[in-house]
């Protein structure tokens, strides 16, 4: 029996965020395996290291894929799909004891992710336009929020049960999510149709999962190594082609036009320097959480006991959204975004400082999280004023990705700054302090930039103009 429309519409925003924070969390659910996984799966470590990258790269694809095929085919139903491959994989995961069987299913379960950007854009279609604000906010959040609760329940699970137990759990909560999909959201009527861009989306895949696996794999593989200079060459052709496809195509996977309008442009620009800045906190803070104390600086705490002290740095970004969206609407979502990036710089600056207890390292996730909370409503608001309504999906993966390929390659770069400034203790090479403040402030720096970027954003299209904007293209 379905949903009368009065309750549907109430329960469209948490469901939808909550689909948003099932994806999340499964991200970090397998971070407290990660050290054991060599042995759990009897393979080597560069092997079991695959079981993140899989992940990495299956998102990378999926993101502006099935955002593109959620405006052509119906958002729902892509959104259903997603979900669907997540519980899959979540399954083999569950049911693995060898490497093979891991990277696939942690592969299905990256084939997901396209879930937040397709959940932002059945919001635009569903909900009136006085609640969209704050329900992008919060969805956008979900992201932050899932990340920083999966680390702390993960750890939970992670000593206390058998490890399959992760994946049964990530199995279950996507299939709660399933049926509340399938009750209550329903499917728009906005759909651009067309047939979908298969060389666009061969080309844009192979360009992300070279730049992607050059990026990841760089540190151990030697970044002027064969194999590195030639995947970023690759990448390099490979995205120079599919440009060139995409601008001469008359059904394209992306509409680059589109993505060049400048504030489209500066705000995906904007977002992927965040993207980089906001991934800095959770290299950084567990690492130090977790340290020995023998060092001087580490704080000698359990992994369970890091991931309590970064859970609530996702509660308040879940707090941030309602301010974000509250912010956007009196004073537009450029300024929401430059004043989010302020709040990570300055979270990051006191960080740098502040490093030496457990209740200054929760003071300083909970600035960065909160600047996180008020920017990440304010992307989807700017890519929203100034696309087509027809294209809010694909714009919104797109949007997504760029976050995405930030955060990568911050990851990259804090691993040889890491990498380089060490301490030995016990025969052990360890990072030092000063590669730790370093890595924060080049956090600090790559917010402060995002803020520089999206000062430049243009302030003549904002959320309240996007059906001009959409009347626009329905006359063109």
């Amino acid at each position: 029996m379905s949903a009368t429309p009065s309750v549907r519409a109430g329960a469209v925003v948490p469901v939808l965020a909550s689909a948003g924070i099932t994806v999340a969390l499964m991200q970090t659910l397998v971070i407290p395996l990660v050290p054991e996984l060599p042995r759990l799966l009897h393979a080597s470590a560069a092997g079991t290291a695959w079981a993140i990258t899989a992940t990495l790269l299956a998102a990378a694809v999926a993101t502006p894929i099935m955002g593109r095929l959620g405006d052509m085919y119906g958002k729902r139903r892509m959104l259903l799909i997603s979900i669907g491959m997540l519980v899959t994989g979540s399954v083999v995961a569950a049911l693995s004891s060898s490497l093979v069987p891991m990277i696939a299913g942690r592969a299905l379960q990256g084939l997901a992710s396209g879930v937040i950007p397709l959940g932002i854009s059945i919001m635009r279609d569903e909900l009136p336009s006085e609640k969209v604000g704050t329900a992008v906010a919060q969805m956008s959040a979900s992201l932050g929020v899932g990340g920083a609760l999966g680390l702390p329940a993960a750890a939970l699970l992670a000593e206390n049960f058998n490890w399959h137990t992760l994946f049964w759990v990530s199995a279950t909560l996507g299939a709660i999510v399933f049926v509340l999909v399938v009750r209550f959201v329903p499917e728009s009527a906005v759909r651009s149709g067309g047939r979908f861009d298969v060389p666009g989306g061969v080309g844009l895949s192979v360009g992300l999962i070279s730049l992607l696996l050059a990026i990841s794999q760089g540190a151990s593989w030697g970044w002027a190594g064969g194999r590195t200079l030639a995947l970023f060459a690759l990448a390099v052709v490979a995205l120079l082609a599919w440009g060139w496809w995409e601008t001469r195509t008359a059904e394209p996977l992306v509409d680059l036009r589109t993505t060049a309008r400048p504030q489209v442009l500066l705000t995906n620009l904007a977002s992927m320097v965040f993207g980089f800045a906001m991934f800095a906190m959770s290299l950084v803070l567990p690492q130090l959480l977790q340290m020995p104390k023998a060092t001087g600086f580490g704080l000698g705490q359990s992994m369970l006991a890091s991931g309590l002290v970064m859970g609530p740095s996702g509660l308040i970004m879940l707090v941030a959204a309602p301010f974000s969206a509250k912010i956007s609407k009196t004073r537009g979502p450029k300024v929401t975004l430059m004043l989010g990036a302020l709040v990570v710089a300055a979270g990051y600056g006191v960080g740098s400082v502040l490093m030496s207890s457990v209740w200054e390292l929760v003071l300083v996730s909970l600035l960065i999280g909160a600047g996180i909370g008020v920017a990440y409503g304010a992307m989807p608001a700017l890519i929203m004023g100034a696309v087509p309504v027809s294209e809010t999906a694909a714009a919104n993966s797109f949007n997504t990705l760029m976050r995405s390929i930030g955060t990568s390659v911050s990851s990259a770069v804090a691993g040889v700054i890491l990498a380089n400034l060490t301490i030995s203790l016990g025969g052990y090479t360890l990072p030092s302090q000063s590669g730790f403040r370093v890595v924060l402030l080049i956090g600090a720096g790559a917010a402060l930039t995002a803020l520089a970027v999206a000062s430049f954003i243009p302030t003549r299209r904002t959320t309240a103009e996007a059906p001009a904007v959409e009347a626009e293209a329905v006359a063109g």
